[in-house]
């Protein structure tokens, strides 16, 4: 019998006029995930199909349940919709499971079917009562959720659903630049990002030999774990030593966080121009930190008209750290090597910063000519999902 994973697109499905561009780049998405597997792949404005290898299916399920846009996906059993090869078909498939209970749902999308859809289900249910012993029907919790699709081309059969990554495939909407630490906020800020179909851009700020090597092995790591759900990650590592210690050697103690947060958005705003990007995107919560309330959000924010996305914004911590643990970021993040964010970190930062004071602590120091410097002596790595582009970096 022949198998393909029949895939679901859910949300896309609400595009309209727009549809066939995201199932473009959906399929896209899948056929450069999968390019070395023996698969062929259909699409249509209403699922898409995979015909893949036996052997290679657990591989591949791994793949596609990264892939944004789709929303749930069977592996069902393919045969001509005629109802001889259907009976035989549907027969054969379920012989093999154990259950007790089963429901049956025939959906007659080819009208030239000869029997309608209801009574079909009793014709259905009846062959397997008839041949299967012990078994009864339950419509509303049954062990088996039978579903038969009859369309034009074939009909599929299944009784299986896998939850995709649901959202928009990635690049159906423009470039962000994502602020990556190597905390547990940051990653998961670019992975909700990432699923609203935004290519993502990261940007790392290390301050050598304040922060480690291992600090910057941390966040490609991170990097290379979101790579999953995209083709690559282009990462920006910025040298932000001479900036950080400024601030701290020229500017009151309590407001440190927060100059220092106002020229990590100066640079952030500079690079999003250079690559194209039209958003940056960050990892802060609200409340969770000093630079993170409403008031340091507002007077740090204000250095840049660029638009600021903050996916977990209104998460609480135990949210975010569900959401770490589910894309296979949160082992990593608290690995122990401190960032920029975190080294420096004074007694009693300002909650409630003013604008006025930031703009004379600023003045201080020549700010301008560090940032053209540190944006100008930045590195770029690539970050992919399959290969180690960055070792030569390290």
């Amino acid at each position: 019998m022949k198998r393909v994973i029949l895939i679901k697109y859910g949300e896309l499905s609400t595009k309209k006029g727009n549809r066939n561009y995201f199932i473009n780049t959906l399929h896209r998405m899948i056929s450069d995930k999968l390019k070395n597997y023996s698969v062929k792949i259909h699409k249509d404005r209403a699922r898409m199909t995979i015909l893949f290898d036996e052997k290679d299916l657990p591989q591949i399920q791994n793949i596609i349940n990264k892939i944004f846009g789709i929303h749930t996906y069977h592996i069902a059993t393919v045969c001509d919709s005629d109802n001889e090869v259907i009976q035989k078909t549907l027969l054969e498939m379920i012989q093999k499971e154990a259950f007790s209970t089963f429901k049956i749902d025939v959906k007659r999308c080819d009208k030239s079917f000869p029997i309608p859809s209801q009574d079909y289900n009793r014709v259905l249910g009846g062959l397997l009562l008839k041949n299967i012993p012990n078994i009864s029907v339950d419509v509303h919790h049954p062990d088996l959720w039978i579903h038969v699709e009859i369309r034009e081309d074939s009909t599929y059969i299944y009784h299986n659903s896998f939850e995709g990554c649901g959202g928009y495939p990635v690049g159906t909407q423009a470039r962000g630049m994502l602020m990556l630490s190597g905390g547990i906020d940051s990653p998961v800020a670019g992975y909700l990002a990432m699923k609203r179909g935004v290519e993502i851009d990261a940007v790392y700020f290390e301050a050598i030999p304040h922060t480690s090597l291992e600090a910057r092995n941390k966040v490609i790591a991170l990097c290379k774990k979101l790579s999953f759900y995209t083709d690559m990650i282009h990462l920006h590592i910025v040298n932000f030593t001479k900036i950080q210690e400024s601030i701290y050697q020229y500017c009151r103690d309590d407001y440190c966080i927060t100059i220092m947060r106002r020229m990590m958005y100066r640079i952030m705003e500079k690079l999003a121009k250079q690559h194209n990007a039209y958003v940056i995107i960050n990892g802060e919560s609200i409340g969770q930190v000093a630079s993170q309330t409403l008031t340091s959000m507002s007077v740090i924010n204000s250095v840049t008209n660029m638009p600021v996305i903050r996916p977990v914004a209104c998460l609480d911590k135990l949210e975010i750290i569900d959401l770490a643990r589910k894309i296979d970021t949160y082992e990593t993040s608290i690995l122990p090597f401190e960032d920029c964010c975190t080294i420096f970190v004074p007694k009693h930062p300002v909650i409630n910063p003013r604008m006025d004071i930031c703009v004379e602590e600023e003045n201080k120091f020549d700010y301008s000519s560090m940032i053209e410097e540190a944006v100008s002596s930045m590195n770029t790595v690539n970050v992919s999902s399959e290969e180690d582009e960055f070792h030569d970096f390290l």
